[in-house]
């Protein structure tokens, strides 16, 4: 198995880099962020990034904002939900705004290894097909564009 690359967002800061050394021992390349604006950021810094594990509680941006403005600008990256406060229209929200799934804290180190095995097939499938449009021969621009839109789901 390739290199997982995750970034976590939350503002509990011993939560994630718990989590996040954990992960690491099991080969998991992991980067932590405490803002969204932070992430954002570091996404435009870097194109590495397969898995997002994105708080809804965050200080600047909520986690719907930075979910939102995240999948605008890079749609294949997969963000999974992970909230210890939870409702069902923070749940409806996510889903709407492009999120993989929803996980709720605390979360078994087993489920979110399972959610970011998951996410990662998925954001190489994307890629994939992506990559065989684009190599598809006597494809118009528009075809092409459309085709990728609807592999993205945007």
């Amino acid at each position: 198995m390739t290199s997982i690359n995750i970034l976590f967002v939350d503002n509990n800061k011993p939560f994630i880099e718990t989590i996040a050394q954990r992960l690491r021992e099991r080969g998991f390349t992991v980067d932590c962020v405490f803002s969204g604006m932070t992430a954002l950021n570091r996404l435009e810094e870097t194109n590495t990034i397969d898995i997002v594990f994105l708080d809804l509680q965050l200080p600047d941006l909520d986690g719907i904002q930075t979910l939102s403005i995240l999948k605008k600008k890079h749609p294949l990256v997969e963000v999974v939900i992970l909230t210890g406060h939870p409702t069902v229209n923070s749940v409806v929200e996510a889903f709407k705004c492009g999120a993989f799934d929803y996980l709720t804290k605390p979360s078994k180190l087993n489920d979110l290894i399972s959610k970011a095995t998951q996410a990662a097939a998925r954001k190489k499938e994307r890629e994939d097909k992506i990559l065989n449009v684009r190599m598809t021969p006597y494809l118009s621009t528009r075809e092409r564009n459309k085709l990728i839109s609807d592999i993205l789901g945007t």
